[in-house]
């Protein structure tokens, strides 16, 4: 049985993939399929890599069959990309997900199927910190994609053709390499690149708030989620993954503490409206009591996501 990973190319998704092969599995399998527009750069006898369009049902047939125990399904066009180019962000992160499930769907033993949603599903007012049970008002078309996809994990669960996870991932800092087409690209930057000695600048107010979670933390509990007993989640798959609630100035004194004076004053503030309209509308906290108590973790305070990142990555 065959464990199938979207965006498997990718920086999250080759960590995810790396992390499957390091524990035993639940479901069991014997390899993993990457799916992306890219090659899987880990090369492992248990690593089948696969090239192709998500959105094409054919090729998600192809991915998707009888010998699969559970997809993980991370591969999307991102916040910032969506915004601008409509039609592309509608056909990967709807149509793309749709022709997976349907593929999901005719196996015809609902294997176990984890969507990566995101706190961009949210917007308008919103309470301090935002219930289980929040409604969803998304206002960005990624948000509204990524909705969308929560509905449809949970109407395939509940009819029985797939055993469902939607989980809304927080922004996940700091991710290494180029920034990418994400609105809240920055939150990384704005680490990343002082550590490495280059000038970065902060779009949105200091006194934002933004739910981040290290790239670990995110892998640990993505895995976690194709683990977990469908029953003990319950009828209601959509899942707020835990994170930690910082303040863009929180980030930076956090930046300076571990990187040093030198690399904060690296960072300039200079305001990006198309960024605020869109990281402004998301929740900055979140209850995870239900998430916790069904065992996913969380990073213990933003030093430590500086400190992992630094050690890690800079040299």
């Amino acid at each position: 049985m065959k464990i199938i990973v979207t965006g498997g190319g990718g920086f999250l998704g080759s960590r995810v993939i790396r992390a499957l092969l390091a524990q035993s599995g639940v479901p069991a399998f014997d390899g993993i399929v990457s799916v992306d527009l890219a090659p899987c750069p880990v090369e492992d006898p248990r690593v089948t890599s696969l090239t192709g369009d998500i959105a094409d049902p054919a090729f998600a047939r192809r991915v998707v069959g009888p010998d699969t125990a559970g997809v993980i399904h991370l591969a999307a066009v991102l916040s910032g990309q969506s915004e601008q180019d409509f039609d592309l962000g509608m056909r990967v992160n709807v149509d793309g997900t749709r022709a997976l499930l349907e593929a999901a769907r005719a196996t015809g033993h609902a294997p176990r199927f984890v969507f990566a949603s995101s706190v961009a599903v949210f917007g308008g007012e919103m309470p301090e910190v935002v219930p289980d049970s929040m409604a969803v008002l998304p206002s960005s078309s990624y948000g509204a994609e990524k909705a969308i996809g929560e509905l449809l994990v949970n109407d395939y669960s509940r009819k029985g053709f797939i055993d469902g996870r939607a989980c809304r991932l927080p922004t996940i800092v700091v991710r290494p390499g180029k920034p990418n087409s994400a609105a809240s690209s920055f939150a990384s930057g704005i680490i990343r690149e002082p550590l490495a000695g280059v000038p970065a600048n902060c779009p949105v107010p200091p006194e934002t708030r933004m739910w981040l979670a290290s790239p670990d933390v995110v892998v640990t509990n993505l895995v976690h989620a194709i683990a977990v007993d469908g029953a003990r989640i319950g009828s209601w798959r959509t899942l707020n993954l835990p994170g930690i609630c910082v303040t863009v100035a929180d980030m930076l004194a956090s930046l300076e503490r571990v990187g040093g004076a030198a690399a904060r004053k690296l960072v300039s503030l200079e305001p990006e409206q198309r960024i605020i309209d869109i990281v402004c509308s998301w929740p900055g906290d979140f209850d995870v009591t239900r998430t916790l108590a069904l065992g996913f973790t969380r990073d213990g305070d933003f030093d430590a996501v500086v400190r992992q990142y630094k050690d890690e990555f800079v040299r």
